[in-house]
């Protein structure tokens, strides 16, 4: 039997993390809750959890800091829970890694919701999955451009070194995305649903940022980007082909 995925809450205020804890144990996840970055991070490296839920307002310390060693440090999924609801905010979320960003006071179910599509993200296709999808897309698990190598079934990317370049989940999703129509100018709407699916919220800035993120990892120089193209009015595209191993 698979085992249960392991939900890290990290909030000061204990009341949070006992309620989030006991509504994500009755949905079948285990969970561990700490009250600060340093016991985060004991955490992770005893026991690392599959995904982090993370409060910015922690006494003392930088939530987004911990956000940014969370991202470079492990390989889980972050979700950012926090009262702080700025746009300002979000997008500073966003940029550190974050793979969703709900705001306080939130709905239970929601949040499940969100976390469960994060889990989907991050975790490899079955073979009957990947069947599904080949069929659906027509493509296999390998995808190749400009030397690039994108594995969808490990979700890894390698350089044209060979070197694996680490992505956040969302990064993955919307490369894996272009690299799927690769010449055709996809909207900010297409790229969301395929990245986030339903649970996607209407935040305009999401695409762009991650966008931004994705650039600065695979092209040469990010502020003349030659492989994911901007087309104003219309949105992005990936220029060079695509080809299967």
């Amino acid at each position: 039997m698979k085992p249960a995925p392991h939900i890290a809450v990290l909030d000061d205020e204990v009341d949070i993390t006992l309620l989030l804890a006991n509504y994500l144990q009755d949905h079948g996840f285990r969970v561990t809750q700490v009250h600060n970055g340093r016991s985060l991070v004991a955490l992770m490296d005893t026991d690392p959890a599959d995904l982090v839920l993370l409060d910015l307002g922690l006494p003392g310390e930088d939530g987004f800091s911990i956000a940014r060693r969370i991202r470079e440090s492990w390989r889980c999924g972050l979700v950012i829970v926090t009262g702080r609801g700025d746009a300002v905010d979000k997008v500073v979320g966003l940029e550190v890694g974050a793979d969703d960003y709900v705001t306080k006071p939130f709905d239970l179910r929601e949040l499940v919701a969100r976390v469960k599509a994060v889990l989907r993200r991050l975790t490899p296709e079955t073979p009957a999955a990947t069947a599904a999808t080949a069929a659906v897309h027509a493509s296999p698990d390998r995808l190749r451009f400009a030397g690039w190598r994108l594995d969808t079934a490990a979700r890894s990317l390698h350089n044209p070194q060979g070197d694996e370049v680490p992505l956040t989940t969302g990064e993955f999703d919307l490369l894996r995305a272009f690299a799927r129509h690769p010449g055709r100018v996809l909207s900010r709407d297409f790229l969301l649903e395929e990245t986030r699916g339903r649970e996607a919220a209407p935040f305009d800035r999401t695409i762009d940022v991650q966008v931004g993120r994705l650039r600065k990892k695979i092209e040469r120089d990010a502020d003349d980007p030659q492989l994911i193209k901007s087309v104003r009015g219309a949105g992005y595209i990936l220029v060079p082909p695509v080809s299967h191993d």
